[in-house]
């Protein structure tokens, strides 16, 4: 698929240097709104009118003047202070049934680090948008050309995690077998705990029980039961579609040695120091005021005077080594996923392997840790090297309401990933019974569109916004939702179906015959490369999502169009030899491209529905 803007781009690039336009403002190239005259259309005469001296309109008639077209291009005229591009109709849809040419490696690592759910409980709603965000994310970037590990951090030494394992003692629960999903029979005893705490003569012992734990959890003596837990929720990220290159561990970080190494190189810059009075006495400090200016108090714990680390400590030690400046982890295989890719986890008998040394990471952490991390990526400016420093990105999300509630596990009220797939699979199994009674696999296709809807749910808001998760509106298979696009591709893929049991599939496409309909669609279908390189370079899967709804409804509207006479104007079996050969190719590389986008989302592409 060639793309038409860029060549655009070039020629009036071209007429600006034949006018002796010394330093031209970027070029832009975009579609012509409906209605209006042309194809695409440059605002670049705007940008020159204060340099120039010279009303837009007679800058773009000078523009107009000098260019040397493509073939393809029928004529540039202007229209007010824009300069127009009227194409060869054949030409636009020719260019949108055309393969992709694949997009070029670029060098470096991002390493991408999302989900790392505590191992404490079954997965939320609110872990839900992490999951999606960091998954997406790492598919676009993969397609744009970027070399992705995408890593998932296992806390198994804090806190949450102590008090579910310290729960099934202090309750004296053993196995969950006949009852319910582990990580789900671990999270009710979490919450059961946190009901206990509230008698004041219960919670000592229950706080003394807790230490205890955490301090066996420090000591590695209870990794299996953290990793028992872990497999449990792993069944849920896969069948979310979300898989990963490695898992990492917190007291693997520690046991290695990374807090302490990182605390020493910290030790030797100007700004990180042991006060001997005050309100810091005896602890290890580092100075922000230099790096983040406008704190009321710039001073950060790193190491408290009793010699326990900090959260941000330990957040440190773990981006140095992500970004090369510690080693010594260990890894091994973990897990076969889905997908049939390894999955491999940090170990203290492993062997050393190659993750880490990233050139840029991306945190998908919710927006009230954006301070905390500012102050990660602030610790590499401290250390010297503001480089890597420009390398880390925080994709910020905004939390996500229950029905307009804020959740809170430790008060159960929540509803479950799992629980919400198995209600929205439900929903969609449902509307298969009604509308598609012979449909060849009604349970499988259920899967994809219930887990499809719930997926694009978190995907297709922007990061920033709140999400408040409703069922009516998640599940909803009509409007701007995942069902809606994976209707419009099993459409696409019914038409193709028929046409290759008629012998049709292969006919060759008369591109003269092309008519306005087949334009439209195209100039949509071809703003697809573009729209997933803005995504991968904003880090906003939300973008790629909101032009796979404009795509479908493209693609709806072209099916559905009438002619003046209200009668079918894109029939495409029935149409004329050769007008059926380019809606055929169109048809199919509609189809290609919607796959390609569901998959870059996570959602599965059914071809029946």
């Amino acid at each position: 698929m060639q793309e038409i803007k860029p060549q655009l781009k070039t020629a009036v690039a071209a007429a600006l240097d034949a006018l002796g336009v010394a330093d031209p403002p970027e070029i832009i190239v975009q579609e012509t709104p409906e209605g209006k005259e042309g194809d695409y259309a440059t605002p670049v005469a705007m940008g020159l009118a204060r340099s120039l001296r010279k009303p837009p309109p007679a800058i773009a008639a000078e523009i107009a003047e000098k260019l040397q077209l493509p073939q393809w291009v029928k004529r540039a005229f202007v229209t007010g202070g824009y300069l127009n591009f009227e194409l060869e109709a054949g030409f636009v849809t020719q260019t949108a049934t055309q393969t992709a040419e694949p997009w070029a490696k670029l060098p470096g690592k991002v390493l991408l680090e999302h989900t790392s759910v505590n191992p404490n409980k079954e997965l939320h709603v609110g872990h839900l948008r992490n999951i999606c965000l960091g998954d997406s994310l790492a598919r676009i970037l993969r397609l744009a050309g970027r070399n992705v590990e995408v890593m998932n951090y296992i806390d198994d030494t804090g806190r949450n995690a102590a008090e579910s394992l310290f729960a099934l003692e202090y309750f004296g629960l053993g196995a969950s077998e006949g009852y319910k999903k582990y990580d789900h029979f671990v999270g009710d005893a979490y919450v059961r705990l946190h009901q206990e705490m509230a008698d004041e003569e219960k919670k000592a012992t229950i706080e003394k029980g807790v230490q205890e734990t955490l301090h066996r959890l420090e000591a590695g003596q209870l990794r299996s039961e953290v990793d028992r837990l872990l497999r449990s929720q792993l069944q849920t990220m896969y069948r979310l579609g979300a898989e990963y290159d490695a898992l990492v561990w917190e007291s693997d970080i520690v046991r290695e040695g990374l807090l302490s190494q990182a605390m020493k190189a910290l030790e030797n810059t100007p700004y990180v120091s042991r006060p001997t009075e005050g309100k810091y006495a005896g602890a290890f400090v580092m100075d922000m005021s230099p790096f983040i200016p406008g704190l009321e108090d710039p001073y950060l714990v790193l190491i408290r005077s009793n010699g326990t680390s900090t959260y941000t400590a330990k957040d440190i030690g773990l981006q140095f080594w992500k970004m090369g400046l510690l080693g010594g982890v260990k890894f091994k295989e973990y897990d076969t996923q889905p997908s049939g890719h390894l999955l491999y986890t940090s170990f203290p008998q492993g062997s050393p392997m190659d993750f880490g040394k990233a050139t840029e990471t991306i945190n998908v952490v919710d927006a009230r840790q954006s301070h905390a991390l500012r102050i990660v990526q602030a610790s590499l400016e401290v250390e010297g090297r503001p480089d890597l420093a420009q390398g880390c990105f925080h994709l910020a999300y905004e939390t996500v309401l229950l029905e307009g509630k804020q959740m809170s596990g430790r008060k159960g009220i929540t509803v479950s990933v799992d629980e919400v797939m198995n209600e929205a699979v439900k929903r969609a199994r449902a509307i298969i019974a009604e509308k598609n009674p012979q449909h060849p696999a009604p349970d499988q296709a259920a899967e994809m569109v219930g887990v499809g809807a719930v997926r694009f749910a978190m995907i297709k808001t922007e990061a920033k916004k709140q999400i408040d998760f409703r069922y009516e509106q998640a599940l909803s298979f009509e409007g701007d939702t995942g069902p809606y696009v994976q209707y419009a591709y099993a459409r696409a893929c019914s038409i193709l179906r028929k046409a290759a049991e008629q012998g049709l599939l292969d006919e060759k496409p008369d591109f003269a015959q092309t008519t306005a309909y087949e334009v439209g669609l195209s100039k949509t279908l071809l703003r697809f490369p573009e729209v997933v390189q803005e995504a991968a370079r904003a880090k906003a899967p939300h973008i790629l999502a909101q032009h796979l709804l404009e795509l479908a409804a493209a693609w709806n509207a072209y099916y559905n169009a009438k002619t003046p006479q209200g009668k079918p104007a894109t029939v495409v079996l029935g149409a004329p030899q050769g007008l059926r050969g380019v809606r055929l190719g169109l048809v199919k590389s509609l189809q290609s491209t919607l796959k390609m986008g569901l998959e870059l989302v996570g959602l599965a592409a059914p071809e029946v529905m």
